[in-house]
């Protein structure tokens, strides 16, 4: 029992300054968060647990996944029965982490660069940036869309990879597994669940 208590604050320690703040601006809000992911994710100290337990807690503050998980809905989400899109919100909160730790964990030896900044409104910046990976491949051009409407925090609402938007393309793979099965949102969640599962 000793050695778990032990084991969960160190956990804890190990979290606690991602969890603080990242910086208001969206820029430095970008630079800092990606640098210290990079950084947590080629630490040889944590194991895969512990990464991807701190994936998860960075997402979860600053990525909006409600606002991503509505919209990658599509219009079903103005029909479905609240219900409904509650079981839903569950699943893809679910589903989206689990793919986004996978994801990262390819660039967990990469450089990370901010090329440059693009206030859209008061409401959006687009933060373009590039990701060089180690082994020589050819480097990544990713860009942030970040919500700005709470000034003090930030959130990530998309990432446009090399030209195309994951928001965008998941919504269409949705839209895909839905007009396949008369816009049933359960076998939806059932594929989501499915995902998570395996």
């Amino acid at each position: 029992m000793r050695k778990l208590v032990i084991y969960f604050f160190s956990i804890l320690l190990i979290f606690e300054s991602s969890l603080l703040a990242y910086s208001s601006n969206p820029k430095d809000f970008i630079n800092e968060l990606v640098n210290e992911a990079i950084s947590k994710l080629s630490d040889k100290n944590l194991n895969k647990d512990q990464k991807a337990t701190f994936i998860e807690k960075i997402a979860l503050e600053n990525v909006d996944i409600q606002a991503l998980g509505l919209y990658t809905l599509g219009e079903l989400r103005k029909s479905a029965d609240k219900k409904a899109i509650s079981n839903y919100q569950k699943s893809f909160e679910k589903y989206f982490l689990k793919s986004l730790t996978s994801r990262l964990t390819e660039y967990s030896s990469s450089k990370f660069e901010i090329v440059s900044e693009d206030k859209k409104s008061a409401n959006y910046t687009i933060i373009k940036s590039k990701i060089i990976p180690s082994d020589g491949s050819l480097e990544i051009k990713i860009d942030w869309r970040i919500y700005t409407k709470n000034p003090g925090k930030p959130l990530i609402r998309d990432l446009i990879v090399e030209g195309l938007s994951l928001a965008r393309t998941q919504k269409e793979e949705f839209a895909s597994i839905l007009s396949s099965n008369n816009n049933d949102l359960n076998i939806l969640i059932s594929k989501l669940e499915e995902f998570v599962n395996n």
